[in-house]
């Protein structure tokens, strides 16, 4: 008995030592989730949740190109546990607040120090170093040992050049070929249903993580990153890349004292559940300067239809008329912004401009409709005329820029990422990164960042016979969306099932019916929400155009409803006492009963689009219905094969 006490009170403590080894454990504040940290030889992690193991025993650590490990025989200074109770007013997110609970343990051994926090939805951790001068990291150690070889959706590729732009591999864990690897996020699926999402947050001046095959452990996930760049030269897709030809032995050189990137795990028992986790804006760090100029909306886009315009009594294309109406169409719309594209300028020299084009000009048309203007850009380009054009930008009065290209994300490129960030916000200009890592918390440090493309989005239907599938849209919420915001381009007007798609580059179509692309943009997360298809579209689909037009694209409040990876996904978002659920699924359709509990006492008038009866022929097809209905109501809604749903609420 006394020998049962005595280790009820060491677990009471969540400290246990005993033949050289420390225990320590941390437990999620609702008590489901529980971390162990064992120190010995080595620092090591494991994870439970209501009693079942999760990852067995990992282990961490840190490796100087001096042969130093930060992690290996680790001796024990002190520790600090700590509980965190604070509310994050946020800028540009799905929510305008975020509660922010979670327990602390904080190890230090002197010269680096491990940070671990357990939330209710999962749990991270972070090396801290104290050191002097600059260090050189040889490899960071990130193992994910499990008990099972679980099937993964992960994008597997065999070297680190990317735009994270490969549709998700349903693959298990032995199955990962030796020479590839995936980057984030990933998702494993247990057989017990419960999901772990890996990602990670505070991304700066240090390369991105990616996960592939252990090699040698059974059933386990091992870290790799990109090697710090020697040389270069200029490449890949119309010499808009930068591509790498010769590395360091070393991953990157950063200062000693320094916090690095959070590892970040998502646990869920329901799938819904990761559609709404703010893990990676929680643990990243805030901004420091004022952003109260940040502006989100939506933005009419000119590539994705080539500028092809009709109707019109003028040539459409890239030249002032074209422009010039898409302004007038985005101010009779109430589109924030319009992007001009590819073209407005030489590709490789941003200071002359083509075809007559006179960006000032256009800028001031705009500013008198209250429409603001991206401009694309070739990431390389911009860098290496940033000290020129910057100015020239905040002179003409730009908006935002739209950064492409990139196709990297070691610690170079990273810092590329930070620069860019900082020098746009000093002249109050937005940044939408596309050809693009995954987001990484930034945005929160710099919400100028508004929006991030590093997804697979709709413009694969312009080039490639596979396009984007709703297969695909079904899954993006559960996976890429943990990292946060996603530019999927989506608004098409052209809706196409899958014995009709095809490529057509200048005219292209979706993949799926109308009422997907009306509940993706309720669905998917992005402060900047392109408005793809042409104005001569939209302006033949007004019912649909002016029901985009109307939705907002941050909001105060997310509430998932239901989905299960790949399938389905359905979500609720309120903005200004209006509420907007949004709903997916891939190319099997769903029926789903709608449970309106969400509601708030009262009736409501719910304006609904759904699948017509025969949109499983023709894409197009669509209903809009008027039905009151209150909190005590249940709706039946049949989602077509790649189709959807979309509706907003108000109150009567």
């Amino acid at each position: 008995m006394k020998l049962l006490f005595f280790i009820l009170l060491l677990s009471i403590l969540s400290i246990y030592e005993g033949f050289g080894q420390k225990s320590f454990v941390l437990r999620s504040p609702d008590n489901r989730l529980l971390v162990q940290v064992n120190i010995a030889d080595k620092i090591l992690y494991s994870v439970s949740l209501k009693e079942q193991e999760l990852i067995r025993s990992s282990p961490l650590s840190l490796t100087l190109d001096d042969g130093t490990v930060l992690g290996i025989n680790p001796k024990l200074k002190k520790e600090k546990q700590q509980s965190i109770n604070q509310t994050i007013k946020t800028l540009a997110y799905k929510k305008s607040m975020i509660e922010d609970k979670a327990n602390e343990l904080r190890l230090d051994f002197g010269s680096y120090e491990v940070v671990f926090r357990a939330y209710n939805e999962g749990f991270a951790y972070q090396f801290v170093t104290k050191l002097k001068n600059k260090i050189k990291i040889k490899n960071e150690e990130f193992a994910i040992h499990l008990n099972e070889d679980a099937l993964l959706h992960a994008s597997l590729l065999n070297s680190f050049w990317s735009s994270y732009e490969q549709f998700y591999d349903k693959v298990k864990i032995s199955e990962i070929p030796s020479d590839k690897q995936s980057y984030l996020p990933l998702l494993i699926n247990l057989s017990s249903g419960i999901k772990i999402g890996i990602t990670e947050s505070d991304l700066y001046d240090y390369p991105a993580l990616y996960l592939t095959k252990n090699k040698n452990v059974s059933n386990s996930l091992t870290g790799v990153f990109p090697s710090y760049p020697l040389k270069e030269e200029i490449g890949g897709h119309n010499n808009f890349g930068v591509k790498v030809l010769e590395t360091a032995p070393y991953m990157a050189e950063v200062q000693g004292t320094r916090s690095f990137p959070w590892r970040i795990f998502f646990i869920a028992e329901e799938d819904k559940q990761l559609l709404n986790n703010d893990m990676v804006y929680k643990l990243a760090r805030p901004a420091s300067q004022d952003f109260s100029w940040v502006k989100t909306g939506k933005v009419a886009w000119d590539w994705w239809i080539d500028n092809n315009l009709y109707n019109v009594p003028f040539k459409s294309g890239i030249n002032m008329d074209t422009y010039k109406y898409f302004i007038d169409f985005a101010a009779a719309n109430g589109i924030e912004y319009i992007n001009l594209d590819e073209g407005w300028s030489d590709q490789f020299d941003l200071t002359k401009l083509k075809n007559d084009i006179n960006v000032e000009e256009l800028v001031k048309y705009g500013k008198s409709k209250n429409v603001g203007i991206f401009l694309w850009c070739v990431w390389h380009v911009l860098d290496r005329q940033l000290a020129e054009v910057m100015p020239m930008f905040e002179k003409w009065g730009v908006k935002g820029l739209k950064i492409d290209f990139m196709d990297r994300d070691d610690q170079k490129t990273m810092n590329f990422y930070h620069r860019i960030a900082e020098e746009c916000a000093k002249r109050k200009i937005l940044v939408n990164y596309h050809g693009a890592t995954k987001p990484t918390g930034m945005n929160r440090a710099y919400p100028n960042i508004i929006n991030h493309e590093g997804v697979r989005g709709l413009e694969y239907n312009k080039f490639s016979q596979e396009g984007t599938t709703p297969d695909h849209a079904a899954t993006i919420p559960f996976v890429r969306m943990l990292a946060g915001y996603m530019d999927y381009t989506v608004g098409s007007m052209y809706n196409a099932q899958k014995k009709d798609f095809k490529t057509v580059f200048s005219r292209p179509m979706s993949q799926g019916t109308r009422c997907q692309q009306l509940g993706l943009y309720i669905v998917l997360e992005a402060p900047l929400m392109m408005i793809t298809d042409s104005p001569t579209e939209y302006l033949k689909e007004k019912e649909c155009f002016n029901f985009i037009a109307s939705l907002p694209t941050i909001y105060d409040y997310t509430l998932p409803l239901d989905g299960k990876v790949g399938e389905y996904a359905i979500i609720a978002r309120k903005k200004d006492n209006i509420w907007y659920v949004g709903g997916i699924t891939n190319w099997a359709g769903k029926e789903i009963t709608l449970d309106f509990s969400f509601l708030e006492d009262g009736i409501f008038k719910a304006t609904i689009f759904s699948d017509g009866v025969n949109a499983d022929r023709v894409g197009n097809d669509y209903q809009k219905s008027i039905r009151a209905v209150t909190k005590t109501s249940k709706m039946t809604i049949k989602m077509a094969q790649g189709g959807g749903f979309a509706m907003k609420i108000e109150k009567m």
